[in-house]
């Protein structure tokens, strides 16, 4: 048994030395690329899923590539919670120092971004730039509605004049319970919970964080660097190294020293891959948005014209395409719900006349699920009230040319069905001794002639009985 056993254990050990030398092979080449300078990544726009996506794989590769030093180049009006809270855990957890500069001046790091900008290890601006507004917008709203400290925004100047009424007779304020819904309270305490945290682990201003959260408050450059917000306002990348140079840093890992002579090494840009570019033209609302209806309107195409292929494959990928974006985007699942009823209502109109009340109840329930469909009021991850209105006047530009056809079918005066192709042109197609063929519309009909008749010669139908047709040159 041992003798028979031996050539399988003999392979397996080949194998794993196979393997293990493939391994340390890769390895190397992998080493080969890396060498030691600074990663520069940028953060442009709103942030959602294809920004995450960059983040983590640009961060990734840099550490692997020998990156001492990350720096992230950051404009942005804020974005998404689930997606901002992937980046600052990335952050929190690198083994890599990362310095997030407000970059270019102009540029701003609001909402999510001041959040991003606490929980790096370097906090550094531009001078002319902006950061704070940290309030979550989804407790935002128009004059009336629960601000983020609860109180409805016409009524603040009222309830303040209160306060100072109700001051006792050493100065101070009575407490009043904060109003607002406990969802609001609950929300904001948790991103005041959240921001403080941060900016206690990097010794910031915890007192302005939780201001900018609770009165959306903003700060400049330099005001942010008076009030410990910031560590540096630099000029640009190059006097941001120099600033950096021997400033310790508290990673997972550790208290670090940046080196000395990080300004000397070299600035590598990782721009966003072919699959982020992807990502990000998926998960546009704007794209999701038009990519959910094509696939809706395909696949309903497909149903009404078995066979044609094209609606049906193009419906399915689109909508595939559509899914998969929605699933990381935060929508609202009634206005999902409406849109696909509203389609099927327009297309229904078609195959069904109702005089208007389908065609129209499609139509409004395509805009109102449109204007639902994205549940947030985060700045570039909103439907364009633009497309919305484009789609709508499209689709009523549909049912005004399907209704006019119906009225001229209407005004068309009526011919029984077996005169209809009386004074039509057909083309003979075949002419033997018992029968002559022609063809009419895609058709091949049985025709008589009192002439002799040639195949290719046109002739006109002057009566017609039941399947035959009587024909004459001409």
């Amino acid at each position: 048994m041992l003798n028979q056993s031996s050539p399988a254990v003999f392979s397996r050990s080949i194998a794993v030395l196979a393997l293990f030398f493939t391994v340390l092979i890769c390895k190397s080449a992998a080493q080969e690329g890396a060498f030691p300078h600074v990663a520069l990544l940028s953060i442009d726009g709103a942030i959602g899923p294809a920004t995450t996506d960059y983040f983590k794989r640009a961060t990734e590769e840099a550490g692997e590539r020998g990156a001492e030093l990350i720096i992230v180049h950051i404009d942005t009006p804020g974005g998404l919670d689930a997606a901002s809270r992937d980046i600052i855990q990335h952050i929190l957890s690198s083994p890599i120092p990362i310095a997030t500069y407000v970059y270019p001046s102009g540029a701003r790091a609001a909402s999510a971004g001041t959040y991003i900008l606490y929980a790096s290890q370097i906090a550094a601006m531009a001078p002319a730039t902006t950061l704070g507004a940290a309030t979550p917008v989804q407790i935002g709203g128009p004059p009336g509605t629960p601000t983020p400290g609860g109180k409805p925004q016409e009524n603040e100047k009222k309830e303040d004049k209160e306060n100072k009424e109700g001051e006792n007779e050493e100065g101070k304020k009575e407490e009043k319970p904060l109003s607002g819904t406990a969802m609001e309270r609950k929300v904001v305490n948790d991103s005041v919970a959240f921001i403080r945290g941060l900016a206690q682990r990097h010794g910031r201003n915890a007192d302005w964080a939780e201001k900018a959260v609770r009165e959306a408050a903003t700060l400049t450059a330099s005001e942010a660097l008076e009030m410990n917000v910031v560590d540096i306002v630099a000029k640009n990348d190059q006097d941001l190294l120099k600033q950096i140079a021997g400033r310790q840093v508290s990673l997972d890992s550790g208290e670090i020293t940046i080196s000395a002579g990080i300004a000397e090494l070299p600035i590598e840009t990782y721009e966003p891959d072919w699959r982020n570019e992807l990502l990000a033209l998926i998960t546009n609302p704007q794209v999701a948005y038009i990519l959910l209806l094509i696939g809706i309107y395909g696949l309903i195409f497909e149903g009404y014209s078995p066979g044609a292929f094209v609606p049906g494959i193009v419906g399915v990928i689109c909508l595939l395409l559509a899914f998969y974006a929605l699933q990381v985007l935060p929508i609202n699942y009634a206005g999902l719900a409406l849109i696909i009823v509203g389609a099927l209502l327009i297309v229904a109109e078609v195959f069904m006349p109702s005089f208007g009340a389908l065609g129209i109840g499609g139509i409004i329930a395509l805009v109102i699920g449109s204007v639902m469909l994205i549940d947030t009021d985060v700045p570039g991850m909103q439907v364009s009230r633009k497309l919305i209105g484009a789609i709508a006047g499209v689709s009523g530009l549909f049912l005004l040319t399907f209704f006019l056809a119906v009225g001229r079918s209407l005004r068309t005066p009526r011919v029984a069905a077996d005169q209809a192709l009386v004074g039509r042109s057909a083309v003979v197609s075949d002419v033997t001794e018992t029968e002559v063929l022609v063809h009419l519309d895609g058709e091949i009909w049985k025709a008589q002639c009192e002439s002799p008749l040639e195949p290719g010669q046109r002739v006109r139908v002057i009566a017609q009985h039941g399947l035959l047709l009587y024909v004459e040159p001409g």
